[in-house]
């Protein structure tokens, strides 16, 4: 349907649109190109009066492993932000509230790696369905920083939340779904078929009805303060590239990021440590 770069977009049937990302080689990392393309697809696709529902997955062996951490700092931001502290998060917040807003049910189909950047695309979308065997977590806590989208205490709970921020460990879809952070979780080979088979029934309720639907449940969080708080965490994640520990990492991510990354993890021998022990 279209010549981007980054991602692949197909009405896989009559009022349902799948947008995959497509950097399977880097699994799926969510570098400002590959999140520019994927709004741009949003917006057409929710300007589309055909579209009745969408989804979004990952291209090859996971749904995304997070933000693209080796990405030119020269590459611009899919969005304008006023400047100053906390640039980053603030500009990741706006986008996936802009998915929060949008009239057009959005829906996550989620396997493999669902890491950090890439469990904030999953939690934006107003549905969630996530393989068995999925691995979910925010790796980041433990080297580099708080949550750039703090959504874990509103969708998991304190304690399970809790526990996510102060060990960094992941999560299996089944987990996932029995914490919240998932609708369900089905078997990988069925993972596919099954979200197509939500996508059709959410698209077959007219769409000024559904943008109401959506809207009341997104207004009910917002009461309880979920986007204030999650706005207000953006302020404690820019503080936290000032503590000496996260100064030293990121030094140390300037010098190779293969290499930090492993470091960071090979002590919990999980991610990717975990997939190197089995070569």
């Amino acid at each position: 349907m279209s010549d981007y770069r980054f991602i692949q977009v197909e009405d896989v049937e009559s009022g349902v649109r799948r947008i995959a990302l497509n950097r399977p080689d880097k699994r799926n990392a969510l570098s400002n190109g590959l999140r520019g393309e994927l709004f741009d697809a949003l917006r057409k696709a929710d300007a589309d009066p055909s579209i009745g529902a969408i989804i979004i997955k990952g291209n090859g062996k996971c749904f995304s492993a997070g933000y693209d951490l080796a990405q030119s700092p020269n590459e611009p931001l899919p969005r304008t932000v006023s400047p100053g502290e906390g640039v980053w998060p603030r500009h990741l917040v706006d986008g996936w509230f802009e998915m929060w807003d949008m009239a057009t049910p959005i829906i996550a189909q989620v396997h493999g790696f669902c890491l950090a950047g890439g469990t904030e695309l999953a939690t934006a979308c107003d549905l969630v369905y996530v393989a068995e065997d999925a691995q979910i977590g925010y790796p980041p806590v433990r080297s580099m920083s708080s949550p750039d989208c703090a959504y874990h205490p509103w969708l998991m709970g304190l304690r399970n939340a809790m526990e996510m921020m102060l060990t960094g460990d992941s999560i299996s879809g089944i987990e996932a779904a029995q914490m919240g952070f998932a609708n369900r979780a089905f078997p990988a080979d069925k993972l596919e078929e099954s979200v197509l088979n939500v996508a059709r029934r959410v698209a077959k309720i007219p769409r000024d009805l559904q943008a109401l639907n959506k809207r009341v449940v997104h207004r009910a969080m917002e009461v309880m303060g979920a986007r204030a708080a999650i706005r207000s965490a953006t302020e404690i994640q820019a503080l936290c590239f000032h503590q000496p520990s996260s100064r030293e990492y990121m030094k140390k991510m300037r010098e190779n990021v293969t290499r930090a990354l492993d470091e960071r993890d090979s002590k919990f021998q999980d991610y990717r440590t975990a997939e190197h022990r089995k070569k």
